[in-house]
């Protein structure tokens, strides 16, 4: 490691302990001055302390960091406690981050330095946002913390250990993707449910299926569509949702395919971008209408996601990706349109990446964009029927038309094209 890279390293174990430093003395800026058992500048002296005893371990014995890190955090709590026992408090929050700031500093010498700086960053934020979190514990309920703990189970337990690879005879189901789209759609309600909890109903809505869309909008139709047969009252705020997640899919199609291949830009472009901005327009006129709607029957949600819903969406998942399987054997060029249509009722993603990147190659790229223009079409149809047999009459007769709207755009913009 040459003098620049090292003193680099160093600067960033410095600015680790000083980011920490000015969080603490901003928490405990009406103190006494020496009533502190670390400030700001302690704090950035612990984490160069951390970062040059990091490399004299390296340069010296490799037991020498963990012999200063114990020596430093028996220091710290003598320090600690007399301030603890000066203040009468019991808290561990400065001894805790004064052995990050130290942990971090050496790592920020041995280790990657985007992920030392990260942590610092997100240390900072965790002590800064106290009363955030205090606030949020008071007002967590038992129903909102169940459920997150289940949506951790499903993520970091469960999903690693199923097989990543399709163990049905016909190569079509990977247990570990069918379950990722479960974990989203759960993720995805209970982001929703948040949302409206902090932003009300109208704009966490909104906020919610607009991230969602980046995702998965087939996930946001779903759930949308059950919380429309639940509370139909809310039907036209959560078809405005519904709408944002579309259009926003759409561009996000249109990016990958141009990003893959820029020759599509001037047909695809225009063609799925013109319904986005359509979809766009609905969404705010619906979101405005239902301003005064929502004044007089608010919608409330009692639990962040059912998972009999969760399991139910997975099962229509795994058909549908069956009978798309099972649909879909043509590999030539003629058989690339039929299979367009039949893989975009379950995701887009796949047939717009392969169109894509054989687009100017062994497809011309006019006809590349067709094959991704009719499983943007073929999705858009999914999301309808999903809308009108799983939501309420008006969520139904709101998206219908709005995809009907959509459509015809397209097939206008596309037929002006050829």
């Amino acid at each position: 490691m040459d003098t620049f890279a090292l003193l680099e390293r160093l600067l960033l174990a410095l600015a680790i302990g000083l980011l920490i430093g000015v969080e603490r003395g901003w928490q405990e800026r009406d103190g006494k001055e020496g009533s502190r058992a670390a400030g700001v500048r302690t704090f950035a002296l612990i984490g160069l302390l951390g970062g040059v005893c990091a490399l004299l371990g390296k340069l010296l014995d490799n037991g020498l960091l963990g012999i200063s890190l114990l020596a430093f955090a028996a220091s710290l709590a003598v320090f600690e406690w007399r301030e603890a026992n000066a203040s009468n408090s019991s808290s561990a929050t400065g001894m805790i981050a004064g052995l990050v700031a130290f942990v971090l500093g050496a790592y920020a010498v041995l280790g990657d330095m985007v992920v030392a700086g990260a942590s610092g960053i997100a240390a900072t934020i965790i002590l800064a946002e106290r009363r955030v979190l205090h606030t949020f514990v008071e007002h967590l309920k038992w129903r909102e913390l169940r459920a997150g703990l289940l949506l951790l189970v499903m993520t970091f337990v469960l999903l690693p250990l199923l097989p990543n690879h399709p163990i049905d005879p016909w190569q079509a189901l990977n247990p570990r993707q069918l379950w990722l789209m479960m974990v989203i759609i759960a993720a995805l309600s209970y982001v929703g449910y948040i949302c409206v909890r902090i932003a009300g109903e109208r704009a966490g809505l909104l906020y919610a299926a607009a991230a969602g869309g980046l995702v998965s909008s087939t996930t946001v139709t779903w759930t949308y569509a059950r919380l429309a047969k639940v509370h139909p009252q809310s039907s036209m705020a959560l078809a405005a949702g519904v709408t944002s997640s579309w259009a926003i899919s759409l561009l996000r199609m249109s990016a990958i395919a141009i990003a893959i291949a820029p020759g599509l830009a001037p047909s695809l472009g225009a063609t799925l971008g013109t319904p986005a901005l359509v979809l766009a327009g609905v969404t705010l006129f619906l979101y405005r209408r239902s301003g005064t709607l929502t004044e007089a029957s608010p919608l409330v949600l009692t639990d962040p996601f059912e998972l009999s819903e969760v399991f139910k969406f997975g099962l229509l998942l795994t058909v549908v990706t069956l009978i798309s399987k099972l649909s879909g054997t043509g590999t030539s060029q003629l058989g690339l349109i039929p299979l367009a249509a039949v893989s975009g009722l379950v995701d887009v993603d796949p047939i717009t990446l392969s169109a894509s990147r054989m687009a100017g190659g062994s497809i011309l790229i006019p006809f590349a964009a067709t094959v991704i223009v009719v499983a943007g079409g073929a999705n858009l149809l999914c999301k309808s029927v999903i809308a009108a047999v799983v939501g309420s009459r008006a969520f139904a007769f709101y998206l219908v038309a709005s995809a009907v709207g959509a459509a015809g755009s397209a097939v206008a913009v596309w037929t002006l094209l050829k």
